[in-house]
């Protein structure tokens, strides 16, 4: 009976049901509910359901479990200069995570904030996710506010810049972290004018590795003021900022930069006044993209632990969903230094 089963097709709960001379809903409580069933009873339901090679369509099931083991989250982009390194190592490793977890990710590409709200509203509203992953996250964000007063649960990649916490679930890289290293590494090589290539105030992000540079220099006891610079994140500003402070009377001896781009920027100065990278002037990035290995010299920059985080977020937006955890959860992921020639004497 079996085997006449599978080669007809696709075994059906009908089938099963007839197997194990049961009725279909004890098929389905074997599936959805096994606490209804007696030991006996679930025990012969699951033989026939692994004998038969049964596999319960997952449409039927989301309609009678309301969940669609679906996850959203909004497509990152690659940023202004098209490197996307980082953004598809996050999203993969994030696409790696769910799967293990028998979930999927539903990207989408909004152009703002409230086009984003909009699509989460629409996808709650067709039943089309049972929770979003929310990166990129910036104060005031009306995003976080937007899920919070929703059924969807959430975890953030990224921290709730300036709100009360833990006002939500979320999981973030410590950029404060990343940039002391770098600020470490260029001091143990000798450099004591550490100027700091930073994004413009009020990022939170970009103030968070801000602020590691500036208590890190003061802690050993190093100079500050007037050594850091701010711009638009691109090569052409890096190279800007970093002539003005090698401009200076007491020029700097390395540059400590909020991304690989502006620290490309930075490279592109120091060569063009004829002087050595790594060797008259030290240059650190951040995030380890690929620009880090192809430019010569090398770009000492700072890895982030993207697989670890994406696994972290996954993990914590699966135990709301299943009610394992009701409460807000944090864990903030510590970056890793990787050295190359741009920190070389």
């Amino acid at each position: 009976m079996a085997r006449l089963s599978r080669s007809r097709g696709r075994v059906d709960i009908t089938a099963v049901a007839d197997h194990a001379q049961v009725s279909r809903q004890t098929v389905s409580n074997a599936l959805n509910a096994p606490h209804r069933l007696h030991p006996d009873t679930l025990t012969r339901v699951l033989g026939s359901i692994e004998e038969l090679g049964y596999r319960p369509n997952q449409a039927a099931r989301s309609l009678r479990t309301r969940s669609s083991r679906v996850i959203g989250c909004r497509l990152l982009s690659v940023g202004p200069a098209g490197v996307g390194g980082v953004t598809d190592r996050f999203m993969h490793s994030l696409c790696t995570a769910a799967r293990r977890s028998r979930y999927d990710v539903l990207t989408f590409a909004v152009a703002d904030d409230q086009e984003e709200i909009d699509t989460f509203r629409d996808l709650i509203r067709r039943g089309a996710v049972d929770g979003f992953v929310l990166p990129g996250t910036h104060r005031d964000d009306p995003r976080a506010d937007c899920l919070r007063n929703s059924p969807a649960a959430f975890v953030a990649f990224g921290r709730p810049w300036g709100a009360p916490e833990p006002a939500h679930s979320w999981v973030d890289v410590d950029g404060a972290a990343g940039v002391t290293s770098c600020v470490e590494h260029v001091f143990e090589r000798g450099a004591r004018r550490i100027g700091f290539l930073g994004w413009p105030e009020g990022s939170g992000v970009g103030d968070d590795r801000h602020a590691g540079w500036q208590a890190t220099c003061r802690r050993l006891g190093l100079p500050t003021q007037h050594l850091s610079l701010r711009g638009e994140d691109r090569i052409e500003t890096g190279q800007a900022l970093a002539d003005r402070l090698l401009d200076r009377a007491q020029p700097v001896d390395a540059l400590v930069c909020v991304s690989d781009l502006m620290a490309i920027g930075a490279i592109r100065a120091i060569e063009a006044r004829g002087l050595v990278v790594g060797g008259d002037v030290a240059v650190t990035g951040f995030d380890d993209s690929p620009l880090a290995s192809v430019v010569r010299p090398g770009l000492t920059s700072v890895r982030q632990p993207l697989e670890e985080a994406a696994e972290s977020i996954v993990a914590i937006l699966t135990g709301h969903l299943t009610g394992r955890l009701t409460d807000p959860v944090t864990d903030l992921k510590t970056p890793t230094l990787v050295t190359r020639g741009s920190t070389t004497p």
